[in-house]
């Protein structure tokens, strides 16, 4: 045995949560980082296994509405400022409960967490194509990368911090079926990344999938399979270019 070898890459994987065809991002995800025959997975669905998480070289997500223990938050937080890279995707940053006026509303019940992330959730308009512009075409994650269509959840955030913003969408609007519907004329990150102290968390809202059984318990049955931004080549590119940066996080 030799040290000239490459070092092998932790990677936790965390995919869970409501409303989205988790099995798919799952399965998508790990197909993607299998591309790089150093990358090893722990995968999990919640953020329980503390001691596997501040031990990986970078973290991936695709949740919805999985919210950490604040033991688990100050980990996260700790840990990316001690130099982990996460890439976040679509509803990580999600807290979603059903009002009694029949509205889905986002309480801001985990600030810790969202200001490590960047950002919370707070609605999307329905969903319909929209277009996405270069913010910043000069970052390591962009060259080569132009404006493009893509038929998504439009994420209404709330953002938290100094963002980099690397791609970008514009809205005015209503956000249908949200407690905080009404949206006035203005820019939306897409795709950005969170510094912090000697780590980074890089976002990217695109990426909705649902399935026929991904409503219960609200509805057994959805009619279509809806796979959004997951039909873009560029999606792709986006994911695993923001695999490659957050391979950096140990090197």
């Amino acid at each position: 045995m030799t040290d000239d070898h490459p070092k092998w890459i932790d990677c936790v994987p965390i995919a869970g949560g409501l409303y989205h065809d988790i099995d798919f991002a799952r399965l998508e995800l790990l197909k993607l980082l299998g591309e790089d025959e150093h990358i090893r997975t722990r995968v999990f669905e919640n953020y329980d296994n503390i001691d596997a998480i501040v031990q990986a070289d970078f973290l991936i997500t695709y949740t919805c509405d999985v919210i950490p223990s604040l033991e688990a938050q100050e980990a996260l937080r700790d840990w990316v400022k001690g130099g982990g890279r996460w890439y976040a995707l679509h509803g990580t940053n999600s807290v979603l409960r059903l009002f009694d006026n029949g509205l889905y509303g986002s309480p801001r019940w985990a600030p810790l967490f969202m200001e490590t992330l960047g950002s919370q959730f707070i609605a999307h308009p329905p969903i319909v194509p929209y277009s996405v512009t270069i913010a910043d075409p000069d970052h390591v994650i962009t060259p080569g990368i132009g404006a493009f269509e893509t038929t998504d959840e439009l994420y209404l955030m709330e953002c938290h911090g100094d963002l980099h913003v690397l791609l970008e969408t514009e809205f005015a609007g209503e956000a249908t079926g949200f407690d905080e519907a009404d949206w006035a004329l203005d820019k939306h990150p897409v795709l950005y990344i969170k510094r912090q102290n000697k780590g980074a968390v890089l976002y990217n809202t695109l990426g909705h999938c649902q399935g026929h059984y991904d409503m219960q318990p609200h509805l057994d049955y959805w009619p279509t399979v809806d796979r959004c931004a997951w039909d873009l080549p560029v999606f792709y590119d986006l994911l695993r270019r923001g695999i490659d940066w957050a391979k950096e996080s140990r090197a």
